[in-house]
């Protein structure tokens, strides 16, 4: 496998998420047929991520690169939004790891990384139609929480899907 890091991306790095964007959005427009999102521009680009600049702007909010043997594989956004309601510490707003490093291992070591340097209580929200990801979520979060791992299946205004609760201790990963 290769080896995983991350990477703190500041502003500068604003440009290359905006990129990074693309992909992910490309991703999930299969998931979006009967909604607005994921049509394409008349310049063949997708719209770009509106809350991409609070990354940089609020407190709690962060962005993260995530490498594979030094190159770009995709990217991580941590914030303390709480789509459940409850309270929380984490959550990873946004994951995207390019389709080149999938099924390598490189998610989940990343994943794992991302959660063990921030011990507290995490809550992972994965959009009902993404069932694949759902599947990984669900052993990231077992792996972390040895089991303890609260499921919830929401439908509201907040959230319509499977919602992951957990407490994470710190670890060396």
């Amino acid at each position: 496998m290769a080896e995983v890091t991350l990477e703190p991306a500041g502003r500068e790095k604003r440009r290359t998420l905006v990129n990074l964007f693309q992909l992910y959005a490309h991703d999930f427009s299969e998931q979006w047929f009967d909604r607005p999102e994921g049509e394409l521009g008349e310049d063949g680009r997708l719209e770009e991520y509106g809350l991409l600049d609070n990354y940089w702007n609020e407190p709690r909010h962060e962005v993260l690169l995530i490498r594979a043997d030094g190159r770009l594989a995709g990217f991580a956004m941590v914030n303390a939004y709480s789509h459940s309601g409850l309270p929380l510490d984490f959550q990873i707003a946004e994951f995207f790891v390019a389709r080149k490093h999938r099924r390598s291992g490189v998610g989940q070591a990343a994943a794992l990384a991302i959660i063990g340097a921030r011990p507290g209580l995490w809550e992972l929200a994965v959009a009902r139609r993404n069932t694949g990801a759902q599947a990984f979520w669900r052993r990231v979060a077992a792996l972390l929480a040895g089991g303890q791992v609260e499921e919830r299946d929401q439908d509201d205004a907040r959230w319509n899907g499977l919602i992951l609760r957990f407490r994470a201790e710190a670890s060396e990963r």
